[in-house]
């Protein structure tokens, strides 16, 4: 599933109690359409955005059942935050169960695409995370985060590159990972 919203509307991956679910700062820089919104304005961005989101991917999944399944949530972070450079060209995070993750980490580690974050640059936590622990974890279907950095992606031939290298490293977690394809999670 894609949002066809911009995570500043409303962000799709966080928990509505999350300060950062409708921020009214994305790192260092503020966002006015979201400051002194009426409980009605952000009930109306759940209703039309969030929810709509969450309730595809569960019907999905749902009808998926029995079905060998994995779930992975694709996001990009930016080179450097706050000063701090962050190397990876890409990560992958994980919480409760690093099996996917660890599969695909070597996976890409193999495609010589320089280091690979383990859980960086961001871990999976219930205070931010919502649709892995959600739909991953709850399903209980093979999950994973994928982060990339946003300078490798900055035309189509970027998300290409980046679109056949996780087409490749999944295919090569079915070989590492037989149970992968058995649905025997």
């Amino acid at each position: 599933m894609l949002s066809a919203y911009s995570r500043l509307v409303i962000d799709c991956s966080r928990p509505l109690a999350s300060s950062e679910s409708i921020a009214e700062e994305s790192p260092g820089t503020e966002v006015p359409g979201n400051r002194e919104l009426t409980s009605s304005q952000r009930r109306r961005r759940v209703d039309e955005v969030f929810s709509p989101y969450h309730r595809a991917i569960s019907a999905l999944l749902d009808a998926r059942l029995g079905r060998s399944s994995r779930l992975l949530s694709i996001h990009s972070f930016t080179a450097n935050l706050s000063g701090v450079r962050r190397p990876w060209p890409i990560g992958v995070a994980y919480r409760q169960d690093r099996r996917l993750a660890d599969c695909l980490i070597l996976a890409l580690q193999e495609n010589d695409i320089g280091p690979v974050g383990d859980n960086e640059p961001y871990s999976i936590e219930d205070s931010h995370d919502y649709s892995l622990p959600t739909h991953g974890e709850r399903h209980g279907i093979a999950h994973a985060m994928i982060e990339i950095r946003q300078d490798g992606l900055r035309d189509s031939s970027d998300a290409r590159f980046w679109a056949e290298r996780l087409t490749a490293a999944s295919r090569r977690a079915e070989q590492l990972a037989p149970w992968l394809t058995t649905g025997s999670w």
